[in-house]
């Protein structure tokens, strides 16, 4: 099982249309790709006080193929949507894990 995970660390101002906008929109697209199996949507309980909270949103591949086919279609477009709703509003960074 490949792990897709990406952290984001959202302005607490628009946290919760965040969230809410990820479970209602990107998710569904992501999923609707047929390329990740299941996703989880965390949130960091060990957070520090920097005006923001942060959420992993992480997507499960059964093999490297679907991960690749993946970042080569479908990846940027979606980035894109999150970057055009939420602009400036949050930082992000992507992490690539294996099941062992």
């Amino acid at each position: 099982m490949i792990l897709y995970n990406t952290t984001y660390s959202v302005s607490n101002e628009v946290a919760n249309d965040w969230l809410r906008w990820m479970k209602r929109f990107f998710l569904p697209a992501a999923m609707a790709t047929e390329l990740p199996v299941s996703h989880r949507v965390l949130r960091l309980l060990t957070e520090l006080d920097n005006g923001g909270t942060t959420f992993s949103i992480q997507l499960d591949f059964d093999t490297l193929d679907a991960y690749t086919t993946y970042q080569e279609i479908h990846a940027d477009a979606l980035r894109q949507r999150i970057q055009h709703r939420f602009g400036n509003q949050f930082v992000s960074f992507d992490t690539f894990l294996e099941d062992v």
